[in-house]
C-alpha cells in the first residue's frame, strides 16, 4: 500500500519551462520578485508537508471517517492536528493579500498545492477547499463591518467556511431555493431553511465555521434573480452559538473523511453579503474558483492512481511479456506487457497535459487580477471562461475512468482494500457531480459561452492557441492545426443550426466539450514537446512515452466526437 508522493520537480518543469510562468509573473507589479527558485522552494516545502503530514492520514480518513453525534461532528484521528499545523504554517493564505493576513503569492502556486493535497487525501482537503473562494467573496462583496470580523480569519484559514446552496428540491436549479431571510430592525436577517450536501458544515477542525448561504427575502421574485447571499457563523463575536444545526451527515460512496452535512437554519441571525437579489453574482466568485480546484482534484487523484499502478506494475511478476530484447528479469514484470504500458502511458498523458492546461488557467487568473494591459486581461478572461468548464469536466471524468483503468493493472488485488486504489475510485466519483455536474459544464460551454456570441470567443481562443506554433510546422503540429480547423467549421455549423432549433445543442453539448478538450490537451502536449529536453526532470524518455500514447490512444477520440455532433445536425450524416 504505497502512499502518494508529490513529484514537485515535474510540476515545476511544467510551470517554469513549459509555461514560462516566472517571466509572466515578474511582468506584473504584484509579483516582481517572483523567480523560479522561490517558486521551486514553495513547491518543495508544500510537497514535503503534504507527503509527510497529510498523505498518511488518508486510510484512517476512509476507514474511520467523520462521526456525527447529537449535532456535533468528530473528524478522523489526526485530522484536527494536521489542519491546525496547516493553517498556522500559512498554507491556506498562500495567495491571499498581505493586508488580509496572506502571503500575496500567485494563485498558480495555490492551485498546485491543492493538486497535491487532493492526491494525498481528498477527504481532508475538502475542508479547506472552499477557503479561497469564500475569502474572495467576502473581500469583494461584504460590508466593511463583516470584513473586519471575518475576512482575515477566513483568509488565514483560522476559521473554515462553507458554501450553502443546495436544498432537497433544488440541486442544479438554484432558482428553486426556498430558504427564507427575514429582515430585522438592527439590519440583520433571520435565516430559516434546510440545506443539504454541505461539505464541512460541522466539524472540530477549527473553532468557528463561516457559512455563506443563499436565501430569499420576503418580497423577492421567484427564480435565481430573487436570491440573496447571507453570512452566518457557527459562533458570533460575543461567543454565543448561532441557531445553525447539523441534523446528520450523509453515508456516502466515498470521501468518508469529509462530513457532508444536512444543515438546518432555525431563525439564525445573519448579515447580507452584497446587494439584495444579487446573491448568485457574489456566490459565483466562489463557484468559478471552486471549479478550477475541482479540475485540480481530478488531475491529482489520477496522478495518485497512476503512482500506485506504476509502482505495482514494476514489482508484480507474472507471465513473460511478448517481444524480444528484454532480460528475463524484466520480461516477467507486468510493466513489460503492452496492455499495461498502454494504460499507464495514457493516464500519464492526461496528468501531464492536464497540468499544462490547469497551471495556465491559474496564471490567467493572476493576470486578470494584476495586469494593467486591458487586451491581455480580455484574453485571459476569454481563456478562463471557455477552458474552465472543459477542465472541470474532462479531468474529473478521467480521474474516475482513468483511475479505474489504473485499478485494472492490479487485477484482483485492485478490488480489495489492501492497496488503496479502490478508495481513489470511490473518492473521485463525486467530482463529476459537484460544483456543477459535467453535463452542466458542457451546456455552460456550448450554449452559454460559444453560441451566445456566435462562436466569436471560441474562434479567438483558437487563434490564440495557433500563435504558439508556426503555420508550416510539420508532423503532429500540422495534424493538430487540422483539428483546430475542423472544430472551427463544426462550431460554425452548430451556430447556423441552433438558430433553427435551440434545443439541438443540448443534445450533443458533452460531445462538443470533449472535442474541444482533446484539442486543448493536444496543444498542451505540443507545448511540452517544444520544450528543450535538457530542461526535463528525470530523462527525456519519461516524457516521450506519454506523448506517444496521447497521439495513439487519446487524440482519435476527436474524430469520434465530431462525427457524433455532425450526425445530429440536420442535413448531415456521419462519414
Amino acid at each position: 500500500m504505497n502512499t502518494y508522493t508529490p513529484r514537485t520537480d515535474e510540476m515545476h518543469f511544467v510551470l517554469s519551462s513549459v509555461l514560462n510562468a516566472p517571466a509572466q509573473l515578474q511582468a506584473l507589479p504584484a509579483f516582481g520578485e517572483i523567480d523560479p527558485d522561490l517558486m521551486q522552494q514553495v513547491l518543495g516545502e508544500a510537497g514535503k508537508f503534504v507527503g509527510e503530514v497529510i498523505a498518511p492520514l488518508n486510510r484512517d480518513g476512509d476507514e474511520i471517517g467523520a462521526r456525527w453525534k447529537d449535532g456535533a461532528v468528530t473528524m478522523p484521528p489526526g485530522f484536527r492536528d494536521a489542519y491546525q499545523t496547516f493553517w498556522q504554517a500559512g498554507w491556506p493564505a498562500l495567495a491571499a493579500s498581505a493586508e488580509d493576513g496572506g502571503q500575496g503569492l500567485p494563485s498558480v502556486l495555490e492551485a498546485m498545492l491543492y493538486e497535491m493535497l487532493s492526491a494525498a487525501n481528498h477527504g481532508w482537503t475538502m475542508a479547506p477547499g472552499l477557503l479561497h473562494g469564500a475569502y474572495e467573496c467576502i473581500k469583494h462583496h461584504a460590508s466593511d463591518e463583516l470584513k473586519a470580523q471575518y475576512l482575515e480569519k477566513v483568509a488565514t484559514g483560522e476559521w473554515l467556511a462553507t458554501m450553502c446552496l443546495t436544498e432537497p428540491h433544488a440541486g442544479s436549479d438554484l432558482g428553486l431555493c426556498r430558504t427564507k431571510a427575514v429582515p430585522q430592525p438592527d439590519g440583520s436577517y433571520l435565516l430559516s431553511g434546510t440545506k443539504i450536501f454541505i461539505s464541512g458544515g460541522e466539524h472540530d477542525l477549527t473553532d468557528n465555521i463561516v457559512h455563506l448561504v443563499l436565501a430569499r427575502l420576503p418580497d423577492a421574485p421567484p427564480g435565481p434573480k430573487g436570491l440573496s447571499l447571507f453570512l452566518v457563523p457557527k459562533f458570533y463575536p460575543d461567543g454565543t452559538r448561532s441557531r445553525v444545526h447539523c441534523d446528520r451527515i450523509e453515508e456516502k460512496m466515498g470521501l468518508h473523511g469529509s462530513p457532508t452535512c444536512v444543515m438546518r437554519f432555525d431563525e439564525a441571525a445573519s448579515w447580507i453579503v452584497g446587494e439584495p437579489g444579487r446573491g448568485l453574482n457574489a456566490m459565483f466568485v466562489m463557484m468559478n474558483s471552486a471549479r478550477l480546484h475541482v479540475a485540480m482534484q481530478g488531475i491529482g487523484l489520477l496522478d495518485a492512481a497512476w503512482q500506485k499502478a506504476d509502482t505495482y506494475a514494476r514489482e508484480r511478476r507474472q507471465m513473460r511479456a511478448p517481444g524480444k530484447g528484454r532480460s528475463a528479469g524484466e520480461a516477467d514484470l507486468i510493466i513489460a506487457h503492452p496492455a499495461v504500458k498502454r494504460i499507464l502511458d495514457t493516464q500519464r498523458a492526461w496528468v501531464d497535459g492536464g497540468r499544462v492546461m490547469a497551471y495556465r488557467t491559474a496564471l490567467e487568473l493572476d493576470l486578470i487580477k494584476h495586469s494593467q494591459d486591458k487586451a491581455r486581461v480580455e484574453q485571459a478572461q476569454r481563456w478562463c471562461s471557455l477552458v474552465t468548464p472543459v477542465m472541470k469536466s474532462i479531468f474529473t471524468h478521467q480521474a474516475f475512468h482513468g483511475g479505474s483503468d489504473c485499478l485494472q493493472v492490479f487485477g484482483g488485488h485492485g478490488y480489495v482494500r489492501e492497496w488503496g486504489i479502490e478508495q481513489i475510485i470511490r473518492d473521485a466519483r463525486v467530482a463529476m457531480i459537484y460544483e456543477g455536474t459535467n453535463e452542466i459544464q458542457a451546456i455552460d460551454l456550448l450554449v452559454r459561452k460559444v453560441l451566445s456570441d456566435g462562436g466569436q470567443s471560441l474562434s479567438s481562443l483558437l487563434d490564440d492557441l495557433l500563435q504558439d506554433f508556426p503555420a508550416e510546422t510539420p508532423g503532429p503540429t500540422r495534424a493538430w492545426q487540422g483539428r483546430v480547423a475542423t472544430l472551427r467549421s463544426l462550431t460554425a455549423e452548430i451556430v447556423a443550426q441552433a438558430g433553427q432549433d435551440p434545443v439541438l445543442p443540448f443534445e450533443f453539448a458533452d460531445d462538443y466539450l470533449r472535442a474541444l478538450g482533446i484539442v486543448l490537451l493536444d496543444w498542451a502536449w505540443l507545448r511540452i514537446a517544444a520544450t528543450r529536453a535538457d530542461h526535463m526532470p528525470d530523462k527525456e524518455s519519461r516524457w516521450l512515452a506519454p506523448g506517444h500514447a496521447l497521439q495513439r490512444w487519446v487524440v482519435p477520440e476527436f474524430d469520434l466526437r465530431v462525427g457524433i455532433v455532425r450526425a445530429a445536425l440536420p442535413g448531415t450524416c456521419a462519414a
